[in-house]
């Protein structure tokens, strides 16, 4: 496999787990669990080239152009990233012949970014802290990425069986 068959692949794994993610997202809308609303991340990301890192509460922040847009292209972006970070550790080969377990561990990994990074930065505390139900938030989002982590796995397995 070639340098770039092999870019292709991870990419499309990255975006094949990230929809995985997002139909698990629109099932639990359905049932009534509202997720977050993806404009907030392009909120966030707008006013980061403005060089706004970290508000008081990203809802009542001023809105970016097309922050929705911007919210959805860093969210599949994001999930191409952890699809590298994946290949990175298990190797490019996982690709072409992936398991389920590595595929989990980086999914439950991470749950990291939104915890540590994107809650505290939206103005919601380090894991959710500062919301009304942090221990549930936190939970939310571990079995979130623990979706996408089986989305890696699916997403490579259906990317290999096609390319047969």
């Amino acid at each position: 496999m070639t340098l770039i068959e092999e870019i292709v692949r991870v990419v499309l794994i990255g975006c094949g787990a990230t929809l995985v993610m997002d139909i698990w997202l629109m099932f639990l809308k359905r049932i009534g669990i509202q997720p977050l609303n993806f404009a907030f991340i392009g909120r966030w990301i707008g006013h980061l080239f403005h060089g706004r890192i970290a508000h008081a509460s990203i809802g009542k922040a001023s809105p970016i152009a097309n922050e929705t847009s911007l919210g959805w292209i860093t969210h599949y972006a994001v999930g191409i990233a952890f699809a590298f970070l994946l290949t990175s550790i298990a190797g490019v080969a996982w690709a072409r012949a992936p398991s389920l377990g590595i595929a989990l561990l980086v999914g439950v990994c991470t749950v990291a970014f939104p915890l540590l990074v994107m809650q505290p930065a939206m103005g919601l505390g380090v894991a959710a802290s500062k919301t009304p139900t942090p221990i549930k938030n936190c939970i939310r989002s571990l079995i979130n990425h623990s979706v996408f982590g089986l989305g890696l796995f699916l997403s490579a397995f259906v990317i290999e069986w096609i390319s047969r």
